[in-house]
């Protein structure tokens, strides 16, 4: 049995991957989170009893922890997903972004280094760490073109610079050291088990209490939008086949402003909630002040990982909308218990 050790399990897109793994392969996961604000068990409560899935509350910046959970787990790929991952608290507390996606990504890989040294050569051909990253470290775009795996690193927020550093270890222990290495910049990443500061799980709450629904400036940035579980279906698909050293973006041809998708999710509202008294839920958009560093537009060209690679998305980001609204509706508890007093949905990013 192939055993895979995943850094940021228990997060939105880490969870997605894990849920993944258990119901898509034979694989054996060794779940490795630290249970940050936007690390939840309960994303994971479907294996509580399920041998294949071991956790470990722990950290990346733990090297002795990392290289224990190899070498006790024979573990054969890394895919890390660790990382604080959020643009506005990224700008109102840097610091913690340096010290997990840089630093942490550092140790991660240093441990990984060791493990992979030990291992027999077959094993060593063999072996992949995955590093899952983001589009915000290519900078801004203009109304047109889309960003590639060769387009110039151009960050700028705390967040996106750190990616950017973590993005460029990674490439140095594969040219420096040999280690086998892959990396996946992904578009904007929306469905269930998202933590509801990111935009959609933000305004679908929001919407449901009446609450003001706030789009940043004047609502036209652009981004393009990925399901979910059709980026789990593209990082499975670079884990077994892609080439080490490589990039590979992962899009979902889905460009919309924010303005658009706060439209789009008012209106499957009121259609899935035809009986609620906030209908018709649009009418509480407003419009506030943008955050510093807001990019105005980002679109990946994915055209390498589906000719390369034979993947495509499934999801447009209408049918991957509707599944992700009639996610948060049918489970409110875990909406409810997330929402445990850390952040309570109100405005990040306003530090300058």
């Amino acid at each position: 049995m192939r055993t895979i050790l995943i850094t940021g399990g228990a997060g939105f897109i880490g969870g997605n991957f894990v849920h993944f793994l258990m119901e898509k392969t034979a694989v054996r996961v060794v779940n490795l989170d630290a249970l940050t604000y936007a690390g939840n068990l309960d994303t994971l409560a479907a294996f509580n009893n399920e041998p294949r899935h071991i956790f470990i509350h722990g950290d990346i910046s733990d090297r002795a922890l990392v290289k224990q959970l190899l070498t006790e787990y024979a573990v054969d790929a890394v895919v890390n997903f660790a990382a604080e991952s959020h643009v506005d608290r990224s700008i109102d507390g840097p610091a913690a972004f340096i010290d997990t996606n840089i630093s942490g990504t550092f140790q991660l890989l240093e441990a990984t280094r060791a493990y992979w040294l030990s291992c027999a050569a077959a094993k060593q051909a063999a072996f992949r760490f995955l590093h899952v990253s983001t589009d915000e470290v290519y900078g801004s775009l203009g109304a047109t073109g889309l960003f590639t795996e060769t387009t110039p690193y151009a960050p700028n927020s705390p967040y996106s610079a750190s990616k950017a550093a973590s993005d460029h270890l990674v490439r140095a222990w594969f040219h420096t050291y040999g280690l086998p290495v892959l990396t996946t910049n992904c578009s904007n990443n929306y469905g269930p088990y998202q933590f509801p500061e990111k935009l959609i799980p933000l305004i679908l709450l929001k919407a449901q209490r009446g609450e003001p629904l706030p789009i940043y400036g004047d609502g036209g940035n652009i981004r393009d939008w990925l399901f979910v579980g059709d980026h789990c279906r593209a990082i499975w698909r670079v884990l077994e086949a892609g080439i080490a050293g490589e990039v590979y973006n992962v899009g979902g041809n889905s460009e919309r402003t924010n303005l658009e998708v706060v439209d789009t999710l008012c209106g499957l509202l009121d259609e899935l909630l035809p009986d609620s008294p906030q209908r018709p839920h649009a009418q509480f958009k407003q419009f506030v002040s943008d955050r510093p560093g807001h990019d105005r537009r980002y679109a990946i060209d994915a055209s390498k990982l589906q000719r390369e690679l034979g993947w495509q998305p499934l999801e447009t980001f209408e049918s991957g909308l509707r599944k992700t609204v009639q996610w948060y509706l049918d489970n409110p508890a875990w909406c409810a218990r997330v929402m445990d007093g850390s952040y309570r949905g109100e405005r990040l990013g306003m530090e300058q």
